[in-house]
């Protein structure tokens, strides 16, 4: 896709400094600029590369005033970082901008779906499937019976949604993620063989959740799995059935949730945090990396460790533990000098 100088200005609400029949095809960053390429200009420590840039376009502050001559293109805008920004949103939705179904793919019976679906090759859609407005489906996924797929969602290539589960609208779901596969559930017998019991519930995304890639997220035994409004999920994550996470939550990447755990809305979890069961976690609460949380967590608290402490309180511990060495030999050398003294 070629875009004008003038075009990329209408988009922006900008000003065009230069010629404004430039075309680009790419996008730069501004010390690797070549002929083609859009770029741009926020951050003053990299000035210099304005002048040296082969860039064709770059969006700069309006305050922006050059001090030597330069070749390329400029778009003066409010907020270059920002307008950027916007410009890769709108690069993004022109180029996902893709509607009919492709073949080969299978459709079953009672399937409803809105205006503008995309379905890429070798996509299998289950019976009884209710398909929004201006849903893309990328090939190689897999939507089982029953589910329900809301407006502008979007299953990236080898998303597998299993039956009965349901999708809110605005929701991207990238290539691997599994929805709805079965929980974690087995019973010992008396033998201590295990037998697995059945996970007839469901998950629920509501609106606006993103699934990164190769995330899985397991059904209820009894009722719903349930990721609220605005939730951020990063690739590589495990939640189990009957987790509930709150609204606007965010979870980086290869943490794991075990079952029946309840989170609370505009949390912070950082990557590889392992979570018991059947646990509460407030509302407001920040979880460093790599810490292990095994009991209840009351709203607003930031912790860290394994298992998990205060974070304020497992900073001072952790001075006192590197100092380790030196506190024993300074204990012993009391120690030593007592028994003198006796």
């Amino acid at each position: 896709m070629k875009f004008t100088a003038e075009q990329i200005a209408g988009i922006l609400e900008g000003e065009v400094v230069g010629n404004p029949n430039a075309e680009v095809h790419k996008l730069s960053k501004i010390e690797e600029g070549t002929k083609g390429s859009l770029t741009f200009l926020a951050n003053p420590k990299y000035q210099q590369y304005i002048y040296s840039t082969e860039a064709t376009i770059a969006i700069v502050n309006k305050s922006f005033e050059p001090e030597s001559p330069i070749s390329t293109t400029l778009i003066k805008v409010e907020d270059a970082y920002k307008s950027f920004s916007k410009l890769l949103e709108y690069y993004n939705q022109v180029k996902l901008m893709k509607s009919g179904i492709e073949q080969p793919s299978v459709i079953g019976d009672d399937v409803v779906y809105g205006d503008n679906l995309y379905l890429g090759s070798f996509c299998y859609i289950g019976k009884n499937v209710k398909i929004g407005n201006n849903v893309k489906i990328y090939p190689n996924s897999f939507v089982g019976d029953n589910v329900t797929i809301g407006d502008n969602t979007i299953l990236f290539a080898g998303v597998r949604i299993y039956s009965e589960s349901e999708i809110g609208n605005n929701c991207t779901i990238h290539s691997g993620v599994i929805i709805g596969s079965d929980g974690f559930g087995f019973a010992p017998n008396e033998e201590g063989v295990y037998s697995k019991v059945p996970q007839i519930g469901n998950v629920i995304l509501e609106d606006n959740v993103d699934v990164g890639a190769c995330t899985t997220i397991d059904r209820a035994t009894l009722g719903s799995t349930v990721i609220k409004k605005g939730v951020k999920l990063d690739n590589q994550i495990q939640i189990a059935h009957n987790v509930v996470i709150g609204e606007n939550t965010v979870i980086a990447s290869q943490t794991g949730i075990a079952g029946s755990t309840k989170i609370g809305k505009n949390c912070i979890i950082g990557g590889q945090v392992g979570i018991v069961g059947h646990i509460t976690i407030g509302d407001n609460v920040r979880i460093q990396a790599q810490s292990g949380v095994g009991k209840n967590i009351p709203d607003g608290v930031a912790i860290q460790g394994t298992p998990a402490l205060g974070y304020t309180d497992f900073n001072k511990s952790y001075v006192h533990f590197r100092n380790l060495p030196k506190i024993v030999a300074d204990v012993h050398e009391l120690k030593k000098k007592s028994k003198q003294q006796n």
